[in-house]
């Protein structure tokens, strides 16, 4: 990893503001869209760059806005990676947001985010706390290849059950879904079975299948082709160089994630989704106008 003094922390984008304290991943999961071309890294994406004035920049932000909201961190970069357990960014950030009234969503693949259930709880009860976990393999040797330097999915639905004791709303990202490797109706009903245990809020799925772009598609060949002798020619056979590969069993997986969902009472719209993941209550914004 290396370390930078970065410009700015926060970014907005169609409402939803966001901090991305990390720039790369240690999970390497064979799929990872933010190797994409189109995001311009100049280093290797396992080299880590990390914001080290992440925390003064958040709290220099806040402490200016008008009006209190929820922060979005771990769309790009996950903010439990291996290094921050050295490192303890993302939780002086949670600190921060705490001590200025905010709410959180959190997105992420790691169990380390148990380190900092009291801090999430503690928002949760004075804001609001929204923490994502993705959901991809339920079978765990499998898993072990797509995302080979992660928990596995087992743990991270006890991760979601963790959260559900403290009463933190939970929404899994049940995305993306490999063509050929995952996409069975055994993989995804036994992923949405244990979301309906763990009493998930909300599962954001755009489509039985996954993207492609420039830099993500090599590496994710490569994958196929030291873990998956001779997909990749099919592959390329089925879906040429689409930015889009919908899996040949979308029906029948759509089918079956909606009637589960709907059946559960989960939110299963996307724009559902980020609508309760970006709101933040009325009344915990008028407690803390009354304990400034």
């Amino acid at each position: 990893m290396h370390f930078v003094d970065a410009k700015g922390i926060l970014t907005k984008n169609s409402g939803f503001t966001g901090m991305n304290i990390y720039r790369g991943c240690s999970h390497g999961c064979i799929y990872c869209d933010s190797r994409s071309r189109c995001y311009r890294f100049t280093h290797p994406f396992e080299d880590i760059e990390v914001k080290k004035n992440a925390p003064e920049l958040l709290e220099s932000a806040l402490r200016s806005k008008r009006k209190k909201c929820m922060i979005g961190t771990g769309s790009m970069s996950d903010p439990y990676m291996h290094c921050e357990e050295e490192l303890g960014l993302t939780r002086r950030c949670l600190e921060i947001i705490l001590q200025y009234g905010f709410g959180v969503a959190v997105q992420t693949k790691s169990d380390r985010i148990l380190r900092d259930i009291d801090l999430l709880d503690e928002i949760n009860q004075k804001a609001k706390c929204v923490v994502q976990m993705t959901l991809t393999t339920y079978d765990d040797d499998l898993c072990k290849i797509i995302e080979p330097c992660v928990c596995n999915t087992k743990r991270r639905i006890e991760v979601l059950e963790e959260m559900q004791k403290r009463g933190i709303p939970t929404v899994v990202w049940l995305t993306p879904i490999l063509p050929f490797i995952n996409d069975t109706k055994e993989n995804i009903t036994a992923i949405l079975n244990d979301c309906v245990k763990a009493g998930v809020k909300g599962i954001i799925n755009f489509g039985m299948g996954l993207t492609l772009r420039d830099g993500d598609r090599e590496y994710y060949y490569a994958a196929l082709d030291k873990h998956f002798p001779g997909l990749k020619e099919r592959y390329i056979r089925r879906y040429g160089n689409s930015y889009e590969l919908a899996s040949t069993n979308t029906k029948e997986l759509k089918e079956i994630f909606n009637e589960i969902c709907r059946k559960n009472g989960i939110l299963c719209r996307p724009d559902d989704c980020f609508k309760f993941m970006n709101e933040l209550p009325d009344k915990y914004e008028q407690m803390s106008i009354f304990d400034l």
